[in-house]
Protein backbone atom coordinates (compact mmCIF):
# COMPACT_ATOMS: atom_id res chain seq x y z
CA UNK A 1 0.00 0.00 0.00
CA UNK A 2 1.27 3.56 -0.78
CA UNK A 3 0.84 6.56 1.16
CA UNK A 4 1.53 10.13 0.76
CA UNK A 5 4.05 11.45 3.73
CA UNK A 6 3.69 14.58 5.42
CA UNK A 7 6.84 14.87 7.90
CA UNK A 8 5.89 18.49 9.05
CA UNK A 9 7.74 20.96 10.89
CA UNK A 10 9.62 19.21 13.90
CA UNK A 11 10.86 16.14 11.93
CA UNK A 12 12.47 18.33 10.02
CA UNK A 13 14.03 20.03 13.09
CA UNK A 14 13.61 19.44 16.90
CA UNK A 15 12.36 15.90 15.91
CA UNK A 16 15.07 15.04 13.06
CA UNK A 17 16.13 11.88 14.60
CA UNK A 18 12.28 10.74 13.96
CA UNK A 19 12.73 11.37 10.53
CA UNK A 20 15.86 9.99 10.06
CA UNK A 21 14.76 6.97 11.71
CA UNK A 22 11.74 6.71 10.38
CA UNK A 23 13.36 6.60 6.28
CA UNK A 24 15.62 3.64 8.02
CA UNK A 25 12.46 1.48 9.13
CA UNK A 26 10.97 3.06 6.11
CA UNK A 27 13.13 0.94 3.61
CA UNK A 28 13.62 -2.43 6.24
CA UNK A 29 9.66 -2.58 5.76
CA UNK A 30 9.78 -2.02 2.23
CA UNK A 31 6.93 1.20 2.84
CA UNK A 32 5.72 2.87 -0.18
CA UNK A 33 5.49 6.38 1.16
CA UNK A 34 6.00 9.49 -1.05
CA UNK A 35 6.63 12.56 0.69
CA UNK A 36 3.94 15.52 -0.70
CA UNK A 37 5.71 17.86 -2.62
CA UNK A 38 5.77 21.66 -1.50
CA UNK A 39 4.29 20.73 2.18
CA UNK A 40 3.90 23.60 4.54
CA UNK A 41 3.16 23.60 8.41
CA UNK A 42 0.25 22.34 9.35
CA UNK A 43 -0.91 24.82 11.48
CA UNK A 44 0.15 23.82 15.07
CA UNK A 45 2.70 26.81 15.16
CA UNK A 46 0.35 29.05 13.98
CA UNK A 47 -1.89 30.63 16.76
CA UNK A 48 -5.42 31.06 16.42
CA UNK A 49 -5.72 34.02 17.89
CA UNK A 50 -3.34 36.19 15.41
CA UNK A 51 -4.81 34.36 12.05
CA UNK A 52 -8.60 32.93 13.58
CA UNK A 53 -9.31 29.67 13.45
CA UNK A 54 -10.15 29.22 9.09
CA UNK A 55 -6.88 30.73 7.95
CA UNK A 56 -5.38 28.12 10.57
CA UNK A 57 -7.03 24.93 9.07
CA UNK A 58 -6.74 25.96 5.57
CA UNK A 59 -2.97 26.17 5.96
CA UNK A 60 -3.35 22.33 6.91
CA UNK A 61 -5.96 21.53 4.25
CA UNK A 62 -3.34 22.83 1.66
CA UNK A 63 -1.48 19.93 2.54
CA UNK A 64 -4.38 17.56 2.02
CA UNK A 65 -4.67 19.60 -1.76
CA UNK A 66 -1.81 18.48 -2.51
CA UNK A 67 -1.51 14.88 -1.52
CA UNK A 68 -4.51 14.29 -3.57
CA UNK A 69 -3.54 14.08 -6.95
CA UNK A 70 -1.41 10.84 -5.97
CA UNK A 71 -4.71 9.47 -4.41
CA UNK A 72 -2.99 8.01 -1.77
CA UNK A 73 -3.57 8.36 2.36
CA UNK A 74 -1.95 11.14 3.90
CA UNK A 75 0.58 8.92 6.39
CA UNK A 76 1.74 11.42 9.32
CA UNK A 77 4.45 10.41 12.37
CA UNK A 78 4.06 14.13 14.34
CA UNK A 79 0.89 13.80 16.83
CA UNK A 80 0.03 17.63 16.37
CA UNK A 81 0.85 16.98 12.66
CA UNK A 82 -1.62 14.04 12.70
CA UNK A 83 -4.31 15.90 14.89
CA UNK A 84 -4.70 19.27 12.67
CA UNK A 85 -4.59 17.72 9.39
CA UNK A 86 -6.65 14.47 10.48
CA UNK A 87 -9.30 17.11 11.87
CA UNK A 88 -9.95 19.45 9.29
CA UNK A 89 -10.38 16.39 6.63
CA UNK A 90 -12.80 14.80 9.33
CA UNK A 91 -15.19 18.51 9.27
CA UNK A 92 -14.63 18.93 5.46
CA UNK A 93 -16.28 15.35 5.22
CA UNK A 94 -19.04 16.00 7.94
CA UNK A 95 -19.72 19.72 7.49
CA UNK A 96 -20.59 21.11 3.87
CA UNK A 97 -20.27 24.51 4.87
CA UNK A 98 -17.15 24.57 6.72
CA UNK A 99 -15.89 22.52 3.50
CA UNK A 100 -16.86 25.50 1.47
CA UNK A 101 -14.91 28.00 3.33
CA UNK A 102 -11.52 25.94 3.29
CA UNK A 103 -11.87 25.30 -0.50
CA UNK A 104 -12.99 28.96 -1.10
CA UNK A 105 -9.94 29.68 0.72
CA UNK A 106 -7.85 27.55 -1.30
CA UNK A 107 -9.11 28.90 -4.40
CA UNK A 108 -6.94 31.85 -3.37
CA UNK A 109 -4.09 29.27 -4.63
CA UNK A 110 -6.20 28.04 -7.48
CA UNK A 111 -6.35 24.61 -5.59
CA UNK A 112 -8.95 22.45 -3.96
CA UNK A 113 -9.45 19.55 -1.70
CA UNK A 114 -12.03 17.24 -2.69
CA UNK A 115 -12.19 15.16 0.40
CA UNK A 116 -11.51 11.64 -1.01
CA UNK A 117 -8.22 10.85 1.22
CA UNK A 118 -7.95 9.31 5.13
CA UNK A 119 -5.21 10.54 7.39
CA UNK A 120 -3.53 8.25 9.34
CA UNK A 121 -1.15 7.64 12.21
CA UNK A 122 2.29 6.20 11.89
CA UNK A 123 1.23 3.87 14.70
CA UNK A 124 -2.45 3.15 13.02
CA UNK A 125 -0.59 2.05 9.65
CA UNK A 126 2.15 0.01 11.53
CA UNK A 127 -0.33 -2.16 12.92
CA UNK A 128 -3.47 -1.98 11.38
CA UNK A 129 -1.57 -2.00 7.72
CA UNK A 130 2.28 -3.74 7.94
CA UNK A 131 0.91 -5.75 10.56
CA UNK A 132 2.44 -6.93 13.82
CA UNK A 133 3.57 -10.26 12.16
CA UNK A 134 5.70 -8.54 9.34
CA UNK A 135 7.02 -6.12 12.21
CA UNK A 136 7.70 -9.44 14.43
CA UNK A 137 9.51 -10.84 11.17
CA UNK A 138 11.43 -8.26 10.22
CA UNK A 139 13.20 -8.22 13.95
CA UNK A 140 16.99 -9.60 13.77
CA UNK A 141 18.48 -8.38 17.05
CA UNK A 142 15.00 -9.06 19.58
CA UNK A 143 14.91 -6.79 22.56
CA UNK A 144 14.62 -9.50 25.14
CA UNK A 145 14.77 -7.91 28.32
CA UNK A 146 13.98 -4.30 27.51
CA UNK A 147 11.33 -2.45 29.49
CA UNK A 148 9.76 -0.21 27.47
CA UNK A 149 7.37 2.37 28.71
CA UNK A 150 4.72 3.16 25.55
CA UNK A 151 4.03 6.93 25.90
CA UNK A 152 1.69 7.82 23.10
CA UNK A 153 0.96 11.11 24.61
CA UNK A 154 -2.48 13.42 24.66
CA UNK A 155 -3.06 14.50 21.21
CA UNK A 156 -1.72 10.46 19.33
CA UNK A 157 -5.09 8.97 20.00
CA UNK A 158 -7.54 11.60 20.74
CA UNK A 159 -7.30 13.23 17.55
CA UNK A 160 -10.46 11.74 15.94
CA UNK A 161 -10.99 9.20 19.27
CA UNK A 162 -10.95 6.34 16.79
CA UNK A 163 -11.26 3.05 18.85
CA UNK A 164 -10.61 1.42 15.95
CA UNK A 165 -7.04 2.99 16.12
CA UNK A 166 -6.52 2.80 20.16
CA UNK A 167 -7.94 3.09 23.43
CA UNK A 168 -7.96 7.48 24.27
CA UNK A 169 -7.15 6.63 27.58
CA UNK A 170 -5.32 3.44 28.02
CA UNK A 171 -3.40 3.24 24.58
CA UNK A 172 -2.08 -0.28 23.69
CA UNK A 173 -1.25 -0.53 19.60
CA UNK A 174 2.45 0.99 20.63
CA UNK A 175 2.67 -1.51 23.31
CA UNK A 176 1.68 -4.79 20.58
CA UNK A 177 4.39 -2.92 18.38
CA UNK A 178 6.98 -2.72 21.01
CA UNK A 179 6.15 -6.60 22.00
CA UNK A 180 6.53 -7.53 18.05
CA UNK A 181 9.95 -6.40 18.79
CA UNK A 182 10.85 -8.61 21.62
CA UNK A 183 10.79 -5.93 23.77
CA UNK A 184 8.35 -5.74 27.20
CA UNK A 185 5.71 -2.52 27.23
CA UNK A 186 5.42 -2.09 31.62
CA UNK A 187 2.14 -0.91 33.01
CA UNK A 188 2.37 2.23 32.10
CA UNK A 189 -1.00 4.66 33.55
CA UNK A 190 0.55 7.67 32.05
CA UNK A 191 0.54 6.58 28.73
CA UNK A 192 -2.09 9.53 27.40
CA UNK A 193 -1.37 11.97 29.55
CA UNK A 194 -0.45 15.45 28.53
CA UNK A 195 3.21 16.54 28.26
CA UNK A 196 2.81 20.36 28.89
CA UNK A 197 2.97 20.74 25.20
CA UNK A 198 4.07 23.71 23.71
CA UNK A 199 3.74 25.63 27.15
CA UNK A 200 7.90 25.48 27.28
CA UNK A 201 7.93 29.08 25.74
CA UNK A 202 5.68 30.23 28.58
CA UNK A 203 4.80 28.12 31.18
CA UNK A 204 8.11 26.26 31.76
CA UNK A 205 7.06 25.60 35.53
CA UNK A 206 3.96 23.33 34.17
CA UNK A 207 6.44 21.38 31.92
CA UNK A 208 8.21 20.75 35.17
CA UNK A 209 5.11 19.04 36.99
CA UNK A 210 3.74 17.42 33.46
CA UNK A 211 6.93 15.89 32.07
CA UNK A 212 8.20 15.36 36.03
CA UNK A 213 5.03 13.33 36.26
CA UNK A 214 5.69 10.86 33.60
CA UNK A 215 9.01 10.33 33.97
CA UNK A 216 8.05 9.23 37.81
CA UNK A 217 5.75 6.73 36.14
CA UNK A 218 7.87 5.53 33.89
CA UNK A 219 10.51 4.92 36.40
CA UNK A 220 7.96 3.08 38.98
CA UNK A 221 7.37 0.94 36.17
CA UNK A 222 10.35 -0.34 35.74
CA UNK A 223 11.00 1.11 32.73
CA UNK A 224 14.43 0.83 31.07
CA UNK A 225 13.41 3.44 28.26
CA UNK A 226 10.33 5.63 27.22
CA UNK A 227 9.30 5.34 23.51
CA UNK A 228 7.17 7.97 21.66
CA UNK A 229 5.88 8.60 18.24
CA UNK A 230 5.04 12.73 19.58
CA UNK A 231 8.27 15.06 18.66
CA UNK A 232 6.71 17.47 22.10
CA UNK A 233 6.34 14.49 23.96
CA UNK A 234 10.48 13.72 23.06
CA UNK A 235 11.65 16.43 23.32
CA UNK A 236 9.94 17.79 27.15
CA UNK A 237 10.81 14.40 28.29
CA UNK A 238 14.27 14.04 26.77
CA UNK A 239 15.69 18.05 26.61
CA UNK A 240 13.83 19.01 29.60
CA UNK A 241 14.75 16.11 31.84
CA UNK A 242 18.06 17.17 33.20
CA UNK A 243 16.32 20.48 34.25
CA UNK A 244 13.61 18.27 36.29
CA UNK A 245 16.47 16.32 38.20
CA UNK A 246 17.41 20.07 39.27
CA UNK A 247 14.13 21.58 39.83
CA UNK A 248 12.72 18.56 41.79
CA UNK A 249 15.83 16.93 43.47
CA UNK A 250 15.37 13.96 41.19
CA UNK A 251 17.97 11.77 39.32
CA UNK A 252 16.28 10.93 36.04
CA UNK A 253 18.24 9.28 33.63
CA UNK A 254 15.96 7.30 30.79
CA UNK A 255 16.41 7.79 27.75
CA UNK A 256 13.26 8.54 25.40
CA UNK A 257 13.27 7.38 22.30
CA UNK A 258 11.09 7.72 18.79
CA UNK A 259 9.41 4.78 18.20
CA UNK A 260 11.26 4.39 14.71
CA UNK A 261 14.31 4.33 16.48
CA UNK A 262 13.70 1.36 18.96
CA UNK A 263 12.20 -0.37 15.40
CA UNK A 264 15.33 0.48 14.04
CA UNK A 265 17.46 -1.27 17.13
CA UNK A 266 15.32 -4.43 16.98
CA UNK A 267 15.83 -4.73 12.94
CA UNK A 268 19.69 -4.37 13.21
CA UNK A 269 20.08 -1.41 11.77
CA UNK A 270 23.01 1.14 11.63
CA UNK A 271 23.30 3.24 14.85
CA UNK A 272 24.15 6.14 12.52
CA UNK A 273 20.86 5.75 10.55
CA UNK A 274 18.69 5.87 13.41
CA UNK A 275 19.51 9.36 14.72
CA UNK A 276 20.79 8.81 18.31
CA UNK A 277 23.27 11.99 17.78
CA UNK A 278 20.04 13.99 18.30
CA UNK A 279 19.17 12.16 21.61
CA UNK A 280 19.97 14.33 24.61
CA UNK A 281 19.55 12.14 26.98
CA UNK A 282 22.20 9.09 25.71
CA UNK A 283 20.66 5.57 24.88
CA UNK A 284 24.19 3.80 25.50
CA UNK A 285 23.50 2.37 28.80
CA UNK A 286 20.52 1.12 27.97
CA UNK A 287 20.74 -0.64 24.71
CA UNK A 288 24.23 -1.62 24.75
CA UNK A 289 23.15 -5.00 24.88
CA UNK A 290 21.47 -4.07 21.75
CA UNK A 291 24.51 -2.71 20.10
CA UNK A 292 23.84 0.99 20.41
CA UNK A 293 26.71 2.71 22.19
Amino acid sequence: MAYSFYPGCSMEATGKAYLVSFEAVEKALELDAHEIPDWNCCGATVSANYVGDLPQLAIAARNLALAESAGHDVLVGCSSCYLNLAWVNERMKLEPEFAAQINEALGAANMQYNMTLNVRQLIDVLVNDIGLDKIKARTIKPLTGLKVACYSGCQTVRALRRRDFDDVEYPQMMDKVVEALGARAVPFPMAARCCGGSQQFTKVDMIYHCTGKVLESAAQAGADIIVTPCPMCHMNTDVYQKKINKVTGTKYDMPVLFITQLMGVAFDLKPKDLGFSYNIVAPGSKLAAYGVK
